[in-house]
């Protein structure tokens, strides 16, 4: 079959059969799924529930947090955060912890990086004052304990690494604490001695004075760096 070439030449192309063969349809990759406003709710969640028991009331707190379980059975399998609940004899707090926990449910099931609310709700602090919990550690809220739990939840499933001391770090902190007991009596079973003080890094009563350095005996901050 002939045709006509009606316009001037001014560039040529020779065909090879690369070019006048069918492109090959590419396979398509499997979609995996992501947690997002629209993800149906299944009927059965997998749920963990956290107690938390302050010196300023008689009735514990109880919070639930559910989880849905994303692309189950694949390499991609993982949990998320859906909803939270929190559950207390105490109505004293009934209002805001109802308020408190539509909004984080709502966060969570928004999809993305929900671990900035471990941050927001731990830096709230009690005008009242805060309390310390079993162990020495310092509670400046109970809004930061709920932030404490929520932590707690998201290291347990993954969403947040903790960060684990080296054994170099544990056996220096071991050897200072038996230094310091050597010099000032046992702790009486308590789990750091009775003369420390708060830590501003870890928020536990653990600091001591050690060589005339303040040490923590539970993170190893020091102030001489």
């Amino acid at each position: 079959m002939t045709h006509k070439i009606a316009k001037k030449i001014i560039s040529y192309k020779v065909l090879t059969k690369e070019d006048t063969a069918e492109p090959v349809k590419q396979e398509q990759q499997p979609s995996f799924e992501s947690m997002h406003e629209k993800v149906e709710r299944p009927e059965v969640l997998v749920g963990s529930t956290y107690k938390i028991k302050t010196p300023q009331s008689e009735h514990a707190l109880y919070i639930t947090i559910n989880d849905m379980v994303l692309n189950q059975g694949t390499s991609h399998e993982e949990r998320r955060p859906y909803e939270i609940f929190i559950n207390s004899k105490n109505m004293e707090h009934f209002q805001w912890v109802l308020a408190l926990t539509r909004v984080i449910s709502a966060v969570f099931r928004k999809g993305g990086d929900s671990c900035f609310l471990v941050e927001e709700l731990k830096a709230v602090f009690d005008p009242k004052g805060g309390y310390f919990k079993k162990g020495g550690v310092f509670m400046p809220s109970l809004v930061a304990e709920i932030g404490c739990a929520i932590e707690s939840h998201l290291k347990h499933i993954g969403m947040i690494k903790p960060e684990a001391m080296t054994d170099r770090q544990k056996k220096f902190l071991d050897e200072k604490r038996r230094e310091f007991e050597a010099q000032h009596g046992e702790s009486d079973g308590q789990a750091f001695p009775e003369k420390a003080v708060l830590c501003n890094k870890c928020s536990t009563k653990a600091m001591v004075l050690m060589d005339g350095c303040m040490t923590c005996l539970n993170c190893g901050e020091s102030k001489c760096g």
